[in-house]
């Protein structure tokens, strides 16, 4: 009913914990694929690393899917995802009150955005001139600069638009 692979499945099977995590998950709001991408990879990596099994985690169900929640409203992507588990495995809190404390929130405002983007450009003038001549593509270089002066919190589909726009 999840829709998984029989090698996903088994996966899920072959860890241990794993099922009644994603159960609970699902049951808690996330989708069955959200729910397996978290538990399978992010946490049991986590869990491999402390050398405990996935539900000696300080993380809840509940919690992954808020943390899904979060990454499906747009509020966080998935890397900034990554460190909302880090503060929630921390004690910090719930996944909302991380987003908060530690300032998590993609930004998406068009200011904010258009002020990163004007300065990418400028300082890579034949990127842009590259753009305007119609090669779409040269833009992932701008994007991945406006990401990291903004520390991965911008909205990567949203910065690509506006210097489309900006450049067109």
């Amino acid at each position: 009913s999840w829709g998984f692979t029989d090698l996903e499945m088994r996966d899920v099977v072959g860890n241990e914990g794993s099922l009644e995590l994603i159960d609970a998950t699902v049951a808690a709001g996330a989708s069955a694929p959200a729910a397996r991408k978290w538990w399978l990879g992010e946490l049991a990596r986590r869990a491999n690393e402390a050398g405990s099994d996935l539900a000696d985690l300080a993380i809840t169900p509940a919690e992954v899917a808020a943390v899904q929640a979060l990454v499906e409203a747009g509020t966080v992507n998935d890397k900034l995802a990554r460190e909302v588990f880090d503060g929630v495995l921390s004690g910090e809190g719930s996944p909302a009150d991380v987003v908060a404390r530690r300032g998590l929130a993609v930004v998406s405002d068009d200011g904010a955005l258009g002020d990163a983007i004007d300065a990418v450009i400028a300082a890579n003038p034949d990127v842009a001139a590259k753009i305007r001549d119609g090669k779409a593509q040269a833009a992932g270089a701008l994007i991945g600069q406006v990401m990291k002066s903004l520390q991965g919190r911008a909205d990567a589909a949203r910065v690509r638009e506006l210097i489309l726009a900006r450049l067109a």
